[in-house]
């Protein structure tokens, strides 16, 4: 068979399936949204047929691939449910937009919804979800829907995300829960630095997370890290503006699967209010974070380059005059570099009744305004070598 261009690097992907059945593979399902009713122009509502082409392709018995040409979709609230009798991809060559009116996806959760669903793929595109009049709903103090992420996979296994570009989402534009073997790569996510609560990716009770080669422009974590996430790797990150990579907040519950073995390596932060931070709640918990590596970083004028906060206690309700369960240990920072906005680059405050252990300094060169930086330690054991701007206070 000849295959024809549909827009995009897309189309090599896509063709390379279509003629698997000459290669000796199973020959895959090709479903166009279009053909169940969908029209570009972002003015008619396409819900229905993306959810009839998902529908199609979840029962199909062979491999499907659902397609979006290019154009702008309009959709509302869309729940794609699973399981799937075989391997679904979505491959998006347009931009989905969310309808102008910020209530019709505001009280869902979240805008675009996987559920139950093994052996995923969503590729390319642009996700619209026109979040600035609920941030002014939000900032107004009016009466606010609860919001809406742009998109969530809850109990997907086998995921794959790539390519994707998502801008002005509600809340946090990816979120991965109760996921296992995930793979999110090359995705853009954007939204003003001052939107509140539009975390890029947030990660929780999820186990094989690698994230690779993504750019996070928010207004809160680029990325968050909930209990219940083992075996996270986040490598080549571009974060800022935002708050940063966060572990956490953690211990607002006191039952929690805590956090293990979390890897952030070769990444950059830009003007971001946090570089790399533990976050927990001033509350008793019998959470945990145990086997963090941070290496090869580089902060440009990040506010707290390094820090550790186990007092988070906003507005200082529901915590004041407690202290944290949260264990924390065996974290290690390693060649973090550049500059920090604030004279006190590196902020230890851990718990008093549960003091940080196994922390490791190795090779950090911070440096603030040509002036003199600064570390801060309270309730924290650990080691420290080579290179080391500012002072340990280990």
């Amino acid at each position: 068979m000849t295959c024809v261009n549909v827009g995009t690097i897309i189309w090599v992907l896509l063709c390379n399936t279509l003629l698997g059945s000459s290669l000796g593979a199973p020959t895959s399902k090709y479903i166009n949204v279009v053909n169940f009713g969908a029209k570009a122009g972002g003015k008619i509502d396409s819900t229905e047929p993306f959810i009839k082409a998902w529908q199609s392709a979840c029962t199909s018995l062979s491999p499907a691939i659902v397609y979006v040409p290019k154009g702008r979709y309009l959709l509302r609230a869309a729940n794609f449910r699973g399981p799937c009798k075989r391997n679904v991809t979505f491959l998006i060559d347009g931009t989905l937009v969310a309808p102008e009116d910020y209530r019709e996806i505001g009280n869902s959760g979240s805008w675009i919804l996987f559920n139950h669903v093994e052996n995923l793929t969503i590729s390319g595109g642009n996700l619209d979800a026109k979040g600035a009049a609920f941030w002014n709903c939000r900032r107004s103090g009016k009466t606010c829907p609860v919001g809406a992420r742009t998109m969530t996979f809850n109990w997907v296994n086998n995921l794959v995300v790539s390519g994707i570009k998502s801008i002005n989402s509600q809340l946090s534009h990816l979120v991965i829960n109760t996921c296992n073997n995930v793979l999110v790569k090359n995705v853009r996510l954007i939204a003003p630095d001052q939107s509140p609560n539009t975390d890029g990716i947030h990660v929780e009770r999820s186990t094989g997370v690698t994230i690779n080669g993504c750019t996070m422009k928010t207004g809160d974590d680029c990325i968050s890290i909930g209990d219940g996430t083992y075996n996270l790797f986040m490598s080549n990150i571009k974060c800022g503006p935002g708050h940063g990579v966060s572990i956490g907040s953690l211990g607002k519950e006191i039952d929690e699967k805590g956090v293990r073995n979390v890897t952030l390596v070769n990444s950059i932060f830009f003007g971001s209010d946090n570089g790399v931070r533990i976050k927990a709640w001033a509350r008793p918990s019998n959470g945990f974070v145990s086997n963090v590596l941070f290496q090869n970083i580089s902060m440009n004028n990040v506010e707290n380059p390094i820090i550790i906060d186990q007092n988070y206690c906003p507005n200082n309700q529901g915590c004041p005059h407690q202290t944290s369960g949260i264990k924390i240990s065996q974290v290690t920072y390693k060649n973090i570099t550049g500059s920090s906005a604030t004279a006190e680059a590196v902020t230890f405050d851990c718990s008093p009744s549960n003091p940080c252990q196994g922390i490791t300094l190795e090779d950090i060169n911070l440096t603030y305004s040509k002036k003199t930086v600064t570390s801060s330690c309270h309730n924290v054991g650990g080691t420290s070598s080579g290179t080391l701007v500012p002072e340990s206070c280990l």
